[in-house]
């Protein structure tokens, strides 16, 4: 469908139902506004998910700079340090690993891993566009490397120096979020 055909379409449906395609796309809702889409328009007309992504990616291009992003997180070091200080337990390794969905492609956590107890908490999750920011110009760092692993890398290893603790990615130079995680010298951890 062109961008003609859309605009036709969107304008033909009712206004309860393009206020509600609206909110979750001015909420930054990117999958609940397509499933929208998709319930009203596959069996009438059928709209499928690709369609309904252009659709609406042109409300996205209509509504601009008024759509409510979720913020990046921060990485810079002194945010870090003060996240990492708050988690329970000792600090024992700064990580970094990858997870993707449908909406962000893939992207990195950064994770303070404790012990007593031990748990995993949760620093910073490195979307492509927050790892192109925090890096800037500097594209020798990450021209071979997806931007979130780079700017996660640079963070992680810096923290995790201040904290005396080790680094561990796994995968820096391919998405894998079924790499290995850091365990203790002489244990291992399995990856499902």
């Amino acid at each position: 469908m062109n961008q003609a055909g859309r605009t036709e379409w969107w304008e033909s449906l009712p206004a309860g139902i393009r206020d509600q395609v609206d909110g979750y796309v001015l909420q930054d809702d990117l999958l609940s506004a397509i499933n929208v889409i998709v319930d009203v328009g596959f069996v009438a007309r059928g709209i499928g998910v690709g369609t309904a992504q252009l659709i609406v990616g042109d409300r996205y291009a209509h509504y601009g700079d008024r759509i409510a992003r979720t913020p990046d997180s921060p990485l810079d070091a002194e945010s870090l340090r003060l996240r990492a200080d708050g988690a329970a337990g000792t600090i024992v390794a700064i990580e970094a690993i990858w997870d993707g969905d449908t909406v962000h492609d893939w992207f990195v956590i950064l994770l303070a891993v404790t012990a007593d107890p031990a748990a995993d908490h949760h620093l910073a999750t490195i979307y492509r566009s927050a790892g192109e920011r925090h890096l800037g110009d500097d594209k020798t760092t990450w021209n071979r490397r997806h931007p979130s692993a780079a700017a996660a890398e640079r963070a992680g290893r810096q923290l995790a120096a201040g904290l005396n603790v080790p680094f561990h990615f796994a995968s820096p130079d391919d998405p894998d979020d079924r790499a290995p995680r850091w365990a203790p010298q002489g244990t291992t951890t399995p990856t499902d």
